[in-house]
């Protein structure tokens, strides 16, 4: 990221990496600033809940493969 995106607002990818980003707990300092200072604060609370749906979906995806595989 140069210097001339900090005067902009974050594109889709930027807020689908910060999410997860922030998401996993590895959000640097300057993006987390750039977000509350040029972002919208709904985009960023949507796309954390859509991140938490695919989380959700796929841990229990994962725990029905292995019910399955083990026999239950």
């Amino acid at each position: 990221m140069s210097d001339q995106d900090d005067g902009q607002k974050p594109g889709f990818w930027q807020i689908v990496f910060s999410t997860l980003a922030a998401f996993l707990g590895v959000q640097s300092n300057k993006n987390r600033e750039r977000d509350f200072k040029h972002g919208n604060i709904y985009v960023y609370i949507v796309s954390g809940l859509i991140f938490t749906v695919v989380f959700i979906f796929c841990v229990v995806t994962v725990v029905k493969l292995v019910l399955k595989s083990s026999g239950m």
